[in-house]
């Protein structure tokens, strides 16, 4: 079950709402974070089918191990890194074993011996976000910085509620820890979590849909029929789409929070008018730039250990980060890459965050070197990315596919035009934040606009059937 899709929309969610505000009024929230995490369990189980067993025992086994870490014994350690072991075991026994096998058969092939022979694996839904929530909340019980939860409905809800539950925010277990049982719902935090819901889900259903379609286009063109313009038109096609495709579902996801009273962290600010690649992942799905700074990044040294340590360091993390993404070398070669311009920034002194008119100038560049990185992360493999390089670098002029013209239809290509606008608006300026929380006439057009004009459109697209599903999905 997805944000966008109709049952989620007309059934699913009124439904929580209405089981969640009833026990509200009637039961004094005895039990509202055992409803939400009853309709968490069955939107995990709805898109993933038994799955939902292994996410519940595994909770139960960090819940264990937790309560055993805060009794301060001389087995804390032993604690902890049983949780690692189980938490990062069952994500790679499900994300990477299918990977790993297959490489160690091209191997064994390219030796004359026989393959490993396997069953292939199937991915647990959003098995990468929680995995990293589960870890989070027994490191910080290790650190000492939050105390274990005594209830393990409350955990659970903290791993498992339904907003974040597939795509993030990655919610760090100290950011909500206090907010399980002591929020306070609102009317008016389910007002904006209304307008900030019907916001990203508008972005979704009309921008990266829109922008999704032509990205597909060009992407399936065979090698010999890109030429240089489709292969930037696709590259910023996809650009686009990447960037309201996740950071709706991240609105969504805040909103709903909302609902509920609680208040998710943040996951983008403007990445797109970063001036270096390390502004923009301060930028960019910043709750996963944080857990690997906090998590991985400073207790392997972060930059405290000399140039070298920090430029292997900083390779290291990114590498990891484009295995996150995904099981194959793709996203490994668009991690290095990434990697490799962070430490090529600090090595020139690149890093500092300028202003005024050569800020423009470094923002172009920015940008260019992240739409680059976007060719090798939605490439099929390094030979597809090599075929659209070749096209976007070699002009060549091809006839327009028929496919493609049906894709650049009017109703896509306005849509296109209103997203590439993010490209120009001022580093600082949100339109999610501006709805929200500025006051005067504007804001309030802004806000009809988005409730009263996007969103039925958006409904409309969806019960005729319009559905794409969230790119962060398949991570």
């Amino acid at each position: 079950m997805v944000f966008s899709s109709p049952i989620f929309i007309f059934a699913f969610l009124p439904a929580v709402i209405g089981f969640y505000y009833f026990q509200k009024l009637c039961l004094r929230n005895r039990f509202r974070n055992l409803i939400l995490l009853v309709f968490s369990y069955f939107f995990y189980l709805y898109g993933a089918g038994h799955f939902v067993l292994i996410l519940a025992l595994s909770t139960l086994g960090d819940y264990v191990f937790a309560l055993r870490i805060d009794r301060k014994g001389a087995r804390r350690k032993t604690w902890v890194l049983l949780s690692i072991v189980l938490n990062l075991g069952l994500l790679f026994y499900f994300k990477y074993t299918n990977f790993f096998l297959w490489e160690l058969n091209k191997v064994l092939s390219a030796f004359g011996a026989d393959g490993v022979h396997w069953t292939s694996i199937a991915l647990p839904i959003g098995i990468s976000f929680f995995t990293f929530q589960k870890l989070s909340y027994v490191i910080d019980v290790y650190r000492g910085e939050r105390k274990a939860l005594r209830s393990f409905v409350d955990l659970a809800l903290y791993i498992a509620m339904f907003p974040q539950l597939i795509a993030g925010p990655i919610v760090r277990f100290s950011e909500i820890s206090e907010q399980l049982q002591g929020r306070k719902e609102s009317w008016g935090g389910v007002r904006d979590g209304v307008m900030r819901f019907s916001w990203g889900f508008a972005k979704k259903i009309l921008i990266a849909n829109a922008c999704g379609e032509v990205a597909d286009a060009v992407f399936d063109l065979p090698a010999g029929d890109l030429d240089t313009r489709l292969a930037w038109l696709g590259t910023l096609a996809y650009t686009l789409q990447i960037y309201f495709d996740f950071s709706a579902y991240s609105d969504m996801a805040i909103g709903l929070g909302m609902f509920f009273g609680f208040r998710l962290p943040e996951n983008f600010h403007r990445p797109y008018s970063a001036v270096s690649i390390t502004d923009f992942w301060r930028r960019w799905h910043m709750t996963l730039s944080r857990w690997f700074r906090d998590y991985l990044y400073i207790p392997l040294g972060g930059s405290r250990r000399g140039s070298t340590r920090t430029y292997a360091n900083l390779v290291v993390v990114f590498v990891l980060c484009g295995l996150w993404h995904g099981a194959s070398g793709i996203f490994v070669a668009w991690g290095l890459y990434h990697g490799c311009f962070l430490v090529a920034e600090r090595l020139c002194g690149l890093r500092a965050v300028t202003t005024g008119y050569g800020a423009w100038w470094r923002r172009l560049a920015t940008l260019l070197i992240v739409m680059l990185g976007w060719v090798l992360f939605r490439a099929d493999n390094l030979g597809h990315a090599g075929s659209l390089f070749h096209a976007m670098f070699i002009p060549d002029l091809q006839p327009l596919p028929n496919h493609l013209r049906l894709a650049l239809n009017s109703r896509n290509l306005v849509f296109m035009l209103l997203g590439s606008s993010v490209l120009f608006f001022p580093r600082e300026f949100t339109v999610g934040q501006f709805m929200l929380k500025s006051k005067g006439f504007m804001p309030a057009i802004v806000r009809v606009v988005a409730v009263g004009v996007l969103l039925p459109y958006a409904l409309f697209l969806t019960a005729s059937g319009s559905y794409n599903p969230f790119i962060y999905f398949r991570f």
